[in-house]
């Protein structure tokens, strides 16, 4: 599908000059554009790569002068990243999957399918599920007995919807997702090692033989509105009371959120993120790859936590946190740049000890 550089310009509230239009048919950086590409060239820093490419139209920062640029057509982003989300989303053309139910997927006779729905090859749907209108289901997903599951969602290859998980509207789930495993709790008959460690802090009276007799999940997990969750990612569902993810909030892939753990609205969990059982997470929280949560803990709204870092007691709201285990960001800084000292320090404290040797 082709879009002028009137009408791409109009549905992101953006202005524009030259040619408008002329219609492209696709985006692409700079040095790889072709002539009926818009080049994204919203950085000062990029423009260089527009003589390298083909691009006739670009996007480009306001106060661009485009005509020195050798360009027909400019399209002006004050927030160069929202207007690339505008405009990202006006040029997918989402997943082919034709509208209706494919004869080669199965749907108990209970189950309830809203007005447009879409649902491809081999998809099972279990026995008093309800999905939503204009819903899209790629193949070889399964949902399973007593799902809900709201309107516009847009679920994608291999995913796995557990049993009685509830699910907002504008849902998104990213190939081999898994929502509402049982999770994963298990309890010994006597006290275990690691609950006295706990209680000790590392001290061990004894050690001896132990098993464990697994707790059953008998919750689902809740998830609000315009939640996205990421290929592979996996969601627990509750022992008792559901596993909860506010409205808004996104999910990258690889991200485990453990059983009992109640999320808050507009929060942002990058890849490999772990959440143990039972934590808490305020709203608008932002946590980069690799972090880790420790169990029945509470993170305040509006904390942000550098990539790997480890929070293993309560955040305060609005704590910028990083590192292992997890420190405000500036207390962080000073201890690396100590850490970096050292080496110097060992050897000023060897050459004293020479020197009071002798003396």
């Amino acid at each position: 599908m082709r879009h002028t550089i009137a009408e791409i310009a109009a549905a992101l509230g953006a202005e524009c000059a030259g040619e408008t239009g002329f219609a492209v048919s696709g985006v692409a950086e700079p040095g790889q554009a072709g002539p009926d590409d818009l080049a994204l060239c919203v950085n000062p820093k990029y423009a260089e790569g527009l003589a390298q490419g083909q691009a006739q139209v670009a996007m480009l920062w306001p106060g661009a002068d485009w005509q020195a640029m050798g360009l027909r057509a400019a399209i002006f982003a004050p927030r160069g990243r929202l207007a690339m989300a505008g405009l990202t989303a006006m040029m997918d053309p989402g997943p082919a999957i034709a509208p209706g139910v494919h004869p080669m997927s199965v749907i108990d006779p209970s189950a309830e399918i809203g007005a447009g729905a879409a649902i491809g090859p081999f998809v099972t749907i279990g026995a008093g599920v309800r999905i939503g209108p204009k819903a899209r289901i790629a193949s070889h997903v399964s949902i399973a007995e007593g799902a809900r599951i709201g309107a516009d969602a847009l679920i994608l290859h291999g995913a796995r919807i557990g049993a009685r998980v509830t699910i907002g509207d504008r849902f998104t789930c990213q190939p081999g997702a898994v929502i509402g495993a049982d999770g994963f709790s298990f309890v010994t008959p006597e006290k275990s090692g690691v609950e006295e460690i706990r209680e000790t802090l590392g001290q061990r009276d004894s050690i001896r033989a132990q098993s464990w007799t697994r707790i059953h999940s008998l919750g689902a997990v809740t998830i609000g509105d315009d939640v996205e969750i990421g290929a592979n990612a996996c969601i627990d569902r509750g022992t008792i009371r559901d596993t909860t993810i506010g409205a808004g909030t996104k999910l990258d892939n690889l991200v485990h959120v453990g059983h009992n753990v109640q999320i808050g609205r507009d929060c942002l969990l990058c890849g490999q993120v772990g959440i143990a059982g039972s934590a808490r997470i305020g709203d608008r929280v932002v946590m980069g790859g690799q972090c880790g949560v420790n169990d029945n803990i509470f993170v305040g709204d509006d904390v942000i936590c550098g990539g790997a870092t480890k929070v293993f007691t309560n955040a305060p709201a609005g704590r910028v946190l990083l590192g292992y285990p997890a420190v405000k960001m500036e207390s962080h800084v000073e201890m690396q740049k100590a850490l970096r000292r050292l080496p110097r320090l060992a050897a000023k404290v060897a050459e004293l000890e020479k020197v009071i040797q002798k003396s």
